[in-house]
């Protein structure tokens, strides 16, 4: 696929935004966006959105559109490529939407500003368990405006997998039993990977696992690899095989329930006994920012009720602003699987950032097992 075919599946609803992401990492994020720099943004007179594909919708910030025009939007392949992209200079945003494992080490690096708590609109709205999660007040001073949440789970058919493995009986194990070889999928991610085979395996510590742990977790991860199906990059090839039948579960993200959902089929966006995984998302403030008034209208937009019912509705992600839900018809919670919205997010493992080291042999086990050696 080339850069401008992807970015055509993008704009006429064929990938998601998680999607479009991910394969944006293949090309780089300057092929998916238009290569300015801060003196070229200064000159258009606008602030900068660097973020996640899809949030240029103007259902997210009606409000800030219609007090200042639309702003500039630059999307990033990969949050990984995003911070390089920021802290090599030439390339300064104003509003950033990083996920939270991202943003010490972004706050370290020096590329964010401190929040002004009066002046978010919505931060007393914000769920709870949200309010101070994991890297958001630093030092005292609040860096990250909770934006919205969603699930890494399991997606799967409840007229293909049977009563053994549906709703209540959801489990990770799926991914290590032969009873549906070559009929599962899986995201091509060594973290993923490695952590929920540590799950499976009973350990509490899958973000730093030892030496020691980490070979009984290879066993774990050759079991996974000899029942699978796929290993996907491209989370629409996993939607495409659930619906013809050729996968019975898969790995999967929130949207893909949604669509698959949507397209009449009897799906169900599971809560694994052994814990859902979730990731929290939001927005930042550049340190150097040349339009902080702007940018905290447009946090304070994105952060809004009104947004977040959008997002619930037409997504399926969950949202930060508790008051959200309450525009959101019950059924359509209920049927998003949102219905307990502060339970989900208590009950959820938030992904967390490994440390450097950690990483390297997370992703070194899974490149050798991958390779079958």
């Amino acid at each position: 696929m080339k850069a401008r075919d992807l970015v055509s599946r993008y704009r006429d609803g064929s990938l998601s935004r998680r999607d479009f992401n991910k394969a944006a990492a293949v090309f780089g994020v300057s092929m998916m966006t238009v290569p300015v720099g801060r003196n070229a943004i200064a000159a258009d007179g606008k602030p900068m959105y660097f973020g996640w594909a899809g949030y240029d919708d103007p259902n997210f910030i009606q409000p800030y559109i219609d007090a200042h025009g639309a702003p500039d939007y630059t999307f990033w392949g990969s949050e990984d490529e995003a911070f390089q992209k920021m802290r090599t200079g030439g390339f300064q945003p104003d509003v950033m939407a990083p996920c939270t494992y991202e943003l010490v080490k972004w706050k370290d690096a020096g590329l964010l500003a401190s929040l002004d708590p009066s002046r978010l609109e919505y931060v007393n709205d914000m769920f709870p368990s949200l309010e101070n999660i994991e890297g958001s007040i630093i030092d005292g001073d609040r860096y990250f405006m909770p934006m919205d949440w969603g699930n890494s789970t399991i997606i799967y058919r409840r007229d293909l997998v049977g009563e053994a493995w549906s709703d209540e009986n959801v489990s990770w194990e799926i991914f290590y039993t032969d009873e549906f070889k070559n009929r599962l999928g899986f995201y091509d991610s060594a973290g993923a990977i490695v952590e929920i085979s540590a799950l499976v395996l009973g350990y509490d510590n899958i973000f730093s696992l030892t030496d020691e742990q980490l070979v009984e977790v290879r066993k774990a991860v050759e079991t996974q690899r000899d029942n699978m199906r796929m290993y996907w990059a491209d989370q629409t090839t996993a939607v495409q095989a659930l619906a013809s039948g050729e996968l019975v579960a898969s790995y999967g993200w929130n949207d893909a329930y949604v669509t698959l959902k949507s397209q009449g089929y009897d799906v169900g966006l599971g809560v694994p006994k052994e814990g859902i995984f979730t990731w929290c998302c939001g927005l930042v403030m550049h340190a150097e920012t040349e339009y902080p008034d702007e940018a905290y209208d447009m946090i304070n937009a994105f952060s809004s009720p009104e947004a977040g019912a959008y997002e619930i509705s037409n997504w399926g992600y969950g949202h930060a602003n508790m008051k959200a839900f309450d525009l959101v018809p019950d059924d359509v919670l209920s049927e998003l699987g949102l219905s307990t919205p502060e339970a989900l997010l208590n009950s959820g493992i938030f992904f967390q950032a490994l440390a450097p080291e950690i990483e390297e042999k997370y992703i070194r086990l899974w490149d050798e097992v991958a390779a079958g050696y």
